[in-house]
This record gives structure tokens, sequence and C-alpha cells, in this order.
């Protein structure tokens, strides 16, 4: 017999308020190798994300990747630390507070935010109980993946699904699976690179770059490179970018076999040999920036790029807490709310109904 959990002294009769699930992949507890071979462990063992059958992957993985992979990654932990970078953690609870607030704000009751993790703490289970203890009985979950993926969105799926399984009152639930196309998403990553050019200077090209997946994966119907070059599309006219001043790429290659091209460390190495020896590189599939981005990008490829011949590499970051991601994460969550009322038509008491209307 399964073993439900419940919230005594909590009604379920609809009238609670809504709460927001933001959902991210997450980051090892700290850069000692267990607690980076404890992620890695759980990233690579979901099926989502490496689709071999389990009886010949999980030897694989325990057998020759976990003993070996973990101290490399450390080493990079480490590095980004020791340079005074935060960590996705905090990064995500910076913006899950400004979140909150800004719901606030715009309803002047209040809202119910939790950020959980797919591969460690604090986990989407533990986020779904606190938010349920705060009330919420209506679930909204935003998987910070603008783009939608299997291996990201449908895990964040999947983990919620195995969460509301447990449950004896079981909230009602909607999805944002995907914003890749979302206007004041767009506006907001179009801001971050003209500040950042207004600061640092405009370079020869922009080069956006993706996290990469095996190219089977598109071909069986995964939606994400599409998706990666539509974004970057809308984003390459919303500033006014001509052809040539602009491309796309993929990184974060693991493994063997063919993944999504071209890759960004090829590109980065060509573009010297173009004549462009200036260039800057955005991540517009993170919403928060993580060792792929301040280490692989800002630190590994910058370095390829310079012996290339290039003279000047810089980084944008990702939109972590900017007010600009902060009210576009707004609307997005009042468009999917939307309607989100109790039984009777009326507003329920202690949401933010305001925010429903936005969008």
């Amino acid at each position: 017999m399964p073993k439900y959990l419940g919230t005594p002294g909590t009604a379920c009769d609809g009238s609670e308020p809504v709460g927001i699930l933001l959902v991210n992949s997450g980051t090892p507890d700290s850069a000692r190798v267990r607690d980076i071979r404890r992620f890695l462990g759980k990233l690579l063992g979901d099926p989502r994300v490496v689709e071999l059958p389990r009886w010949l992957w999980l030897p694989i993985l325990h057998g020759f990747i976990l003993p070996l992979r973990p101290l490399r990654s450390a080493r990079k932990y480490r590095d980004m630390l020791a340079a005074g970078r935060s960590p996705l953690r905090a990064l995500s609870e910076a913006l899950r507070t400004a979140l909150e607030q800004e719901l606030v704000r715009q309803s002047g009751a209040p809202a119910c935010v939790e950020a959980g993790m797919l591969y460690s703490s604090p986990s989407v289970r533990d986020a779904i109980l606190r938010l349920v203890e705060r009330g919420a009985r209506r679930l909204l979950v935003v998987p910070l993946f603008p783009q939608y993926c299997g291996v990201t969105t449908g895990a964040a799926v999947d983990a919620v699904g195995e969460v509301l399984g447990t449950l004896r009152c079981v909230p009602e639930v909607r999805y944002v699976t995907d914003y890749h196309d979302h206007a004041d998403h767009v506006e907001a990553l179009r801001a971050s690179i003209a500040a950042h050019w207004a600061t640092h200077g405009r370079t020869g090209h922009l080069l956006m770059s993706w996290h990469g997946v095996p190219s089977a994966y598109c071909a069986k119907g995964d939606p994400y490179h599409g998706r990666c070059h539509a974004t970057a599309q809308l984003l390459a006219d919303a500033l006014g970018l001509r052809e040539g001043e602009w491309s796309v790429a993929f990184q974060s290659r693991f493994g063997g076999g063919r993944w999504l091209r071209p890759y960004t460390a090829d590109v980065l190495e060509a573009l010297p040999s173009r004549g462009v020896h200036t260039a800057t590189v955005v991540c517009p599939g993170f919403a928060i920036d993580c060792l792929e981005t301040l280490q692989e990008i800002e630190v590994e490829n910058r370095a390829r790029f310079l012996r290339a011949g290039g003279t000047k590499l810089d980084y944008v970051p990702a939109l972590n807490a900017r007010p600009e991601h902060v009210a576009a994460l707004a609307r997005l969550i009042g468009t999917h709310a939307r309607g989100w009322v109790d039984r009777a038509g009326a507003r329920p008491s202690g949401s933010f109904p305001r925010v429903v209307s936005l969008g």
C-alpha cells in the first residue's frame, strides 16, 4: 500500500493561493568530489538525459564515468568558486525572492514561489511540499528552460509527477513547458546584451550558444533544435543584427556520437580566420548562470578563441535575477494562471488576483 502525504489542518477546496514552482537542473552541494559524484550520478542516471538501455548504460556510468569524471569537474568548480562566482543555487534563490516580491508588489496579496532542483537540493519534492505547507492547492510549474527539450523540461514534468503521486490531496497543476518566443523574454535578453555592449563595447560578432543534446533526440521528434533557432532569430531581429553578424552553436558535448552542430568551440576557433577578432557570447537557453556558462564559456572557450588569434571575447551573463527577467517571468505567470479563480467565480482569498490578468 502506498503511503500518501497529507497536510493536516489545511483545506482542499480550491480556494487557496496559487503556488509557483521554479525548476532547474541543480548543482553539486559543494566542490568536493563526493558531492559532484552524487550530482552527476542523478543527472546522468536519468533516462531523459541518457536514453541508452539501463542494462547497458548503468554499468558504464558507475564503473567508468563516476569514478573518474568528478575529479575533473571538482577542479572546475573550485576554480569557479575561487573566482568569486556565485553558484546556481544562490542565483536561483535570488531570482525566487525577487519574483515573489514582484508578484506581491503587483497584487498586494501574498505570493508563494519556491525553487526546486531536479538533481540536487533543494529538491523538487521539497519545494512542492513547502508550497503545500504555505497553503497552495493550485500549482503552476515553470521549468527555467525557455526552449522545450525532453532532457530538461520533460525531466521536470517527470519529477513533478513523481512527487504528486505521493500526495493525498493532489493540487491542480499547470505547466509552462516552453517560452522560447515569449515577447517579454526576448526583450529581456535583448536588453541584457544591449546593456553589456553599452558598458563593455560592441564586438564584431554575437555567438548564441546553447546546451547541446544528441542529434538523435531531435530526429525522433524533440523540438529543441528548432526552438533554439527560433529564439536566436527573434533575438537577432530585436538587436537589429544583419546576416553574418551573429551565429548559433551548441556546447557541452558528452560522450561519443553526433550532437547538435556546429559546436561552440569549433565556431569560436574559426572566427579569427574569418577576420573576426572580437566576439560576444550569450547563452539564451540558460536562465541562471552555472558551471557551463561561467567556466566552459567564459574561461575555457575564451582561451580557445584567444589561442586561435582572437583578441577579445565577452560573455553576457544569464538573465539571473535581472529586473527584466523578473518582470518577464511575472507576465508569463500571469498569462498561464489566468482564469484560476475559485469555483464560485470569486477571487480566491490570499492569492494574487491582479497578476493573473497581466498577459
